[in-house]
């Protein structure tokens, strides 16, 4: 842990972060404000009062609930192929997959409108689920990568002389020691599917499959335009977000930066 000695150090480098800090924190304080500006607290029991909210969580958690998964299971299995086994072309396959990485999400619009339709999967879950998780799989799999240079090729090949399989190895070796790299993903990747806007508004149409990131489009209209409803909207749809980091800032700091470090 780097330490300061000098008293004025310190002070410099408080004030460093609070200048730092502030950008960030005036905008969740002036939504939070807004929010409870009115009729105070009873712009959330409106809120909570919609009938389609249930519906609209619920679907919010199987859509993050799936991308983890899938995001995860393609992670692990990618990193600990790229970084521990012997395959041809490898550097190869990493460097195209991070290729990936320059492309915006916006670009990828039409041909993913075009090849939901096609396959029959527009206004379904799925339509948000796998190309939410495809987007993140690059990034999360760098990270990843990173991670499972450090972990000693030693341990890899012990099991194997133990007669482990790559499977076992996989599954008993690898996975309990990349905790802390699976929590940063594990956060990194609800924060990203929870409050994903763009793909569900285009590809669910009907309340039953929309999602909570939806919930403010109810207040704003062409005859109607509540700010307050909205901005209260805003912040309960953000609290899942904020528990689950605060529940994992241990492992997801730690991960995060011993993946981005080699």
């Amino acid at each position: 842990m780097f330490e300061t000695r000098r008293l004025r150090t310190r002070i410099g480098l408080q004030l460093l972060l609070t200048v730092l800090v502030v950008p960030f924190v005036f905008p969740l304080y002036a939504m939070v404000q807004g929010s409870l500006a009115g009729l105070g607290w009873g712009n959330y029991a409106t809120v909570l009062s919609l009938p389609v909210l249930p519906r609209f969580f619920i679907n919010s958690a199987l859509i993050s609930a799936a991308v983890i998964v899938i995001v995860m299971f393609c992670t692990m299995t990618a990193a600990f192929g790229f970084s521990k086994l012997h395959i041809r072309f490898k550097e190869v396959y990493f460097w195209l997959l991070l290729i990936c990485l320059t492309l915006p999400g916006v670009v990828l619009i039409a041909p993913l409108f075009a090849t939901v339709t096609k396959v029959g999967a527009y206004n379904t879950l799925w339509a948000v689920i796998i190309p939410v998780a495809a987007l993140q799989i690059p990034f999360t799999t760098l990270l990843a990568r990173n991670f499972v240079d450090g972990i000693p090729s030693e341990l890899i090949e012990a099991a194997r002389v133990d007669g482990a399989s790559i499977v076992r190895v996989f599954w008993n070796v690898l996975l309990p020691l990349s905790r802390p790299i699976m929590a940063a993903v594990l956060v990194l990747v609800f924060i990203n599917s929870w409050n994903e806007f763009l793909l569900a508004l285009l590809f669910l149409q009907t309340p039953d499959q929309q999602t909570i990131t939806l919930v403010p489009s109810f207040f704003v209209g062409q005859y109607n335009n509540d700010q307050t409803k909205v901005l209260a909207a805003a912040v309960l749809t953000g609290l899942p977000v904020v528990i689950a980091y605060i529940a994992l800032q241990r492992f997801f700091e730690r991960g995060l930066a011993a993946g981005a470090l080699k």
